[in-house]
């Protein structure tokens, strides 16, 4: 199977640790940056590929030697000074500024964004260049350190654990750490003029305008942690942040540990609630657990659509089961012509592969029952927690904690173009 991203990432190596020290000036959207990565050789290398957007790169060393290097076309070649033999390490630092301009693609554009007073990175799949030399794959997570420099009036936020905080000529310097191995698309920064609540044990950054409304309406999101903890295992992270721009969004953002909304997604009523649970349960199934390739998104958006229903069936609304029902009845009126396990690029984010991603699971839990279907999901999760996953091992997994086959079943939502029959 061909990769969907072929010019993106570089497997003959990986990246065990980013360290990112950047400085962002608002006005100018001008940021300057230095990139330390502890890359690891999967066979002798004499070049490295990096991606990395429309920079200047004014220096690359490897382990403190200077080194050639050429950047064009999304990607930074270095030139090793000396061969990196099977298994080695080395430490690579670029130093690069510009202004930061988003990737381009059939989705519009992806990573780093201008605010109308301030920035947000929103990098799924491909946006990560746009603000970090990387290696933009999924299946490459490492940890991480990002430090931002910005004007003091506004708040930066990034993934991890807050671990230092400085000021010092007008403005503020913010360090996080993220321990989790995490995929380049996946890192994020938020910046803005925000106000810090604690709503339910998650922090929330908003416009101090909407404190209110946004407090309110995500008010349950301690009840929707632990539903998600009972059904789907521990929160595999150690904090998790929301942050409400103040400008409208499309639709809100996953990041590793965090959620980014707009302003337009918070009305005081708790009018957008399964967004809520929907980038919640992403936190499990697409950050800690993270596909290896893009054809299997289904794995994070059929599971994080499947949590919409289970929060709707736990907080009063329609069960799961009702859900399904209406949602099948509306997909048999709609072309079927993807396969849900390789939908191709230009439809891994088809409205579509999140229903039906989320009908098959919903079918996997009538057949094999709850107590079997959850038991299934939480030792999913345990088994890969930080890691990467395909649709087979997904089958394989399930087939183990089924007693009776599940295959066909499985296959015929994943594999096949037409729709199966839902149970009643």
């Amino acid at each position: 199977m061909m990769p969907y991203f072929p010019a993106h990432g570089d497997h003959r190596y990986g990246v065990s640790h980013y360290d990112l020290t950047l400085r962002y000036r608002v006005p100018a959207n001008r940021l300057d940056g230095t990139a330390r990565l502890t890359v690891s050789s999967g066979g002798p290398l004499t070049m490295l590929n990096l991606d990395l957007g429309r920079f200047r790169v004014s220096g690359v060393t490897v382990d403190g030697v200077p080194a050639r290097y050429s950047h064009d076309q999304g990607k930074l070649r270095v030139s090793l000074p000396r061969l990196l033999p099977v298994g080695a390490q080395a430490e690579v630092e670029v130093r690069y500024s510009g202004s930061p301009m988003p990737v381009r693609s059939f989705w519009g554009d992806l990573g780093w964004e201008e605010l109308t007073d301030g920035a947000l990175v929103a990098s799924q799949p491909i946006g990560a260049p746009s603000w970090f030399p990387c290696n933009d794959r999924p299946d490459d997570k490492a940890s991480y350190r990002i430090s931002v420099t910005t004007a003091s009036p506004y708040h930066a936020i990034a993934n991890g654990v807050l671990v230092g905080k400085r000021r010092a000529a007008g403005a503020t310097t913010w360090v996080y750490e993220q321990a989790e191995p995490m995929a380049s698309y996946l890192a994020s920064v938020q910046i803005g003029r925000y106000q810090l609540s604690d709503v339910a044990g998650t922090r929330l950054a908003h416009p101090a305008r909407l404190a209110t409304r946004a407090r309110h309406d995500f008010g349950r999101q301690g009840e929707m942690m632990a539903l998600f903890t009972d059904l789907f295992g521990p929160y595999p992270f150690a904090a998790y942040t929301v942050v409400v721009t103040d400008d409208d969004l499309d639709i809100p953002v996953e990041a590793q540990g965090m959620s980014i909304f707009g302003r337009n997604h918070v009305d005081g009523r708790r009018g957008f609630e399964r967004l809520i649970a929907h980038e919640l349960a992403h936190q499990w199934f697409g950050n800690s657990v993270t596909v290896a390739c893009w054809s299997d998104i289904w794995l994070q958006e059929g599971f994080a659509t499947y949590a919409e229903w289970l929060w709707s069936e736990s907080s009063g609304g329609p069960p799961a089961g009702d859900h399904a029902r209406r949602w099948h009845q509306k997909l048999a009126t709609l072309p079927q012509d993807f396969v849900l396990a390789d939908p191709g690029e230009t439809m891994m984010f088809d409205d579509r592969v999140y229903k039906r991603g989320a009908l098959a699971l919903h079918a996997l839990r009538q057949t094999v029952g709850d107590h079997l279907f959850f038991l299934t999901v939480r030792a999913w999760n345990h088994a890969h927690r930080h890691g990467n996953v395909t649709t087979r091992e997904f089958v394989d997994h399930a087939q183990r904690y089924s007693p009776q086959p599940i295959r066909p079943l499985l296959s015929a939502w994943l594999h096949d173009k037409p729709l199966p029959p839902l149970n009643p």
